[in-house]
This record gives C-alpha cells, structure tokens and sequence, in this order.
C-alpha cells in the first residue's frame, strides 16, 4: 500500500519516459526491417518487456539498455515459437502480435492471464482472414488464448469493426507491408483514432507506404519492407498527464520535459481540457508547463482519448460545477471495467458520481481520504495517486501495478516533494 502525503507550492519540472504505445510500435517494424535498428528513449515496462520477449521468440534479435534497444530484424521472415507465447494482461501485446504472428511459417499459440482471456479479440481475427490470416480463439468465444497458423498474408480488402479497439486496426496496419499483395482496410466505428495516426507516422518514419484513402479506408503498399535504423521515441504524453492534472488540483506549476507539440499521441488534447477547465498551459523547446487555477467542469466526448478518462475524473473531482465523460464503453475492456474502477475510486472518496452505460457525471466538492483499490489497473493507481497531493488520508492499495507502463512513477512522483 503507498500512502500519498499532500503537498503545496508545487513548482517542479519532471522528465518523461517514452511512449509506451511508439515502443511497442518501434519494436515491432525494427524487428520486421532486415538489419540493425537502434531505438533511443524507450520504455521498458511490463508490457513492452512482453512485445520484446515474444519478438525474440520470433527470431529477432533485442539488447536493451535502460532506455534504449539494439534490434536486429528479421527482414519479415518469422520463426515460429516453440511453446506458447504468454503475455499476461498486455492487451497491445495481444493485439499486434496476433497480426505479426501471421508472417511466421508454422503454428503459434498467443496467452495471457485470466483478465486477457476475458478481454475481445474477434473483431481482429475476422479482419486478418479475408487477408489470408489463419487465426482462431481457442476458447471459441472471440478472446484469447489465440492460435495462428503463420504462412504469410496474400493482402486484398478487409473490413474491421474497430467500435472496441483502435489497436484491431494498427495491427494489421503494422504487419501489411509484408503481404503479398497490397493491403486495404475498411475501417467501421472507429475509437482513439489517433492511436492509428500514431502507427502511421510510425510506419512513415521506417519506409513503409501507408494512408488514408478517406474517412473509412486504409491502404498499405506491399510487399515492402520497413527501414532500419536510428529512431527516438518520443515522450509519453499518458505518463504526463498524471503531472499536469497535479498542477492542476493544486494550483502548482509542473513543467513536463520530453514532450512534443506535433506529437500525433491524441492524449496530448488532454492539455486543451485542462485549459478549458481553467488552467494555463505554455510551451518551451523541450516540453510544456501547465499552471493551475480555479477548475470548473466541462462536458466532453472521450472517444479518441480512454486513457485520459480516470486522470480527468479524478481533475473534475476538484472542480467546481459538473464534468460529463461521455462515449467511452470501450473502457469497459481494458485492464479492468475501467469505467466501473473509476466510478468505485470516486465514491471512496465521497465525491458524487454516475456511471452510465457508456459515460461518467462527476460532481465537483472536497474529496475524503480513503484506501484505492486500483483492481490491478496501472492507470486508476496513478490518477487517484493525484488526489492524495490535495485530500489527506488517500492511499493505494497494489502500487506495483503502475509497473505495466510507468516504472518509475513513484520515482518522479516524489519529485513533487522537492519543488523549488
């Protein structure tokens, strides 16, 4: 259990980790290009600890440092694993590498926890097999364990319902340009579409030919093959948000360094809803500051930014008025129920809360101390961790859970304390 200690007169400046999601990325196209790769300010958590262990067992080749990888690839000829691959509850894991898993030659067999084996994969396998994909659901109810019989993808149309999961869509986008053929992907009922964006820009940046053709179309030039070479991750602007929602709360000031203005990472809108309930946010070459003020409520669609719903929760805690989240079912199969987490952490602190089917109505007041259980889910741990800079008595139950994507959080947490 942490116990968090309150503080004032926040006015502290904190480096970022890179991004979790361009780490998973970066790792998967340096292992797919033929030759070297080295990849500066990546994260190394659980979960892309899981990308690089199952990418080894593909046949690349991975030597990390801290922060940074050595990559040999593979120049997309898979081998396949000689037992199962397990992943725990990396649900980007799963995703990507079910796609990727179908380069391999021969059979593979992806695993995780008991959590991963609740959370959907079908709406993926149904897109890979009108490209040739082998795939199935063991359990035959559309969730892992997944077993791939790898022999390449032939390319051609696909359509993906991507209603749950942007990631159903960047993990064919990441394995196409290794199809046989071209590759074009109907897109229906996207959320977090910037996610996509994000694996575009990836694919981009190491030779691969990709796009939109419209609103709902994709398209991806193969065969081709990705370009290895030097490439830095950018900092995680997820990570970052837990810090500017203290500035925030506390009426601090927190610069964050590592972050980029262009960043195509969609939870960098984050910062547009801290200014419009009532904070300053100003830019400097290396990163970004907010600066506090007095909170208000707003009412906002959180479909392309799920990840930023419990850090806003817990910011409109604090706020005067009422914030509405709104279109966001899809957090209902993440780590956890993440709307039902949030909802719980609320009501532990005695702030008024409704949960809706898909949304979330928060009451600002003066949140109480109260022990968080996080339900294993690294993101309500880090958000709630927030309040206790303000509400005496707050406490957190499985702090080691931020691991899966943020290992030293407590680290720059305590960062707070030291203020100028």
């Amino acid at each position: 259990m942490k116990q968090i200690r309150t503080t004032a007169n926040l006015d502290t400046t904190v480096r970022i980790p890179g991004s979790k999601s361009i780490t998973h990325r970066y790792l998967i196209m340096a292992s797919l290009a033929e030759g070297r790769s080295q990849l500066g300010n990546t994260l190394w958590c659980d979960d892309t600890r899981y990308t690089a262990k199952a990418l080894e067992s593909l046949g690349a080749q991975i030597i990390h440092s801290p922060e940074a990888a050595e990559v040999t690839g593979t120049g997309g000829k898979l081998d396949h694993p000689s037992k199962p691959i397990f992943l725990d509850n990396a649900g980007t894991s799963m995703r990507l590498l079910t796609a990727v898993a179908c380069l391999a030659q021969g059979d593979c067999v992806l695993t995780g926890s008991d959590r991963m084996h609740r959370r959907p994969i079908a709406e993926l396998l149904a897109g890979l097999r009108p490209l040739g994909g082998v795939v199935e659901s063991l359990e035959k109810n559309g969730c892992p364990p997944v077993h791939i019989h790898g022999n390449g993808l032939k390319g051609g149309r696909t359509l993906v319902d991507a209603s749950r999961s942007s990631q159903f869509v960047s993990a064919i986008l990441l394995a196409a340009p290794y199809a046989s053929n071209p590759v074009e992907i109907g897109v229906e009922g996207l959320v977090s579409r910037p996610y996509v964006d994000v694996t575009l820009d990836g694919m981009s940046r190491f030779g691969a030919v990709a796009g939109w053709l419209d609103e709902e179309t994709l398209r991806v030039e193969a065969p081709g093959q990705y370009r290895p070479g030097n490439y830095d991750v950018e900092g995680d602007c997820s990570s970052a948000s837990y810090f500017w929602a203290a500035a925030a709360i506390t009426g601090g000031k927190i610069t964050t360094l590592n972050i980029v203005r262009n960043s195509q990472q969609g939870d960098l809108a984050f910062l547009e809803l801290l200014s419009q309930m009532g904070c300053r946010v100003e830019w400097h070459d290396h990163g970004v500051t907010v600066l506090g003020g007095r909170l208000r409520g707003i009412e906002v669609d959180m479909r392309d930014m799920p990840d930023m719903v419990p850090t806003l929760a817990v910011t409109a805690a604090f706020a005067e008025g009422t914030t509405v989240i709104g279109n966001v079912g899809h957090l209902r199969i993440k780590e956890s129920d993440r709307l039902q987490a949030v909802a719980e952490g609320l009501q532990r602190l005695d702030v008024q809360v409704d949960e809706g089917q898909d949304s979330l109505t928060i009451r600002g007041g003066s949140p109480v101390g109260a022990l968080i259980d996080p339900h294993n889910d690294h993101r309500i741990a880090m958000s709630f961790a927030v309040a206790g800079l303000v509400t005496r008595g707050v406490r957190i139950a499985d702090e080691t859970c931020v691991d899966k994507s943020f290992p030293e959080f407590w680290d720059r947490f305590e960062e707070l304390y030291e203020s100028k």
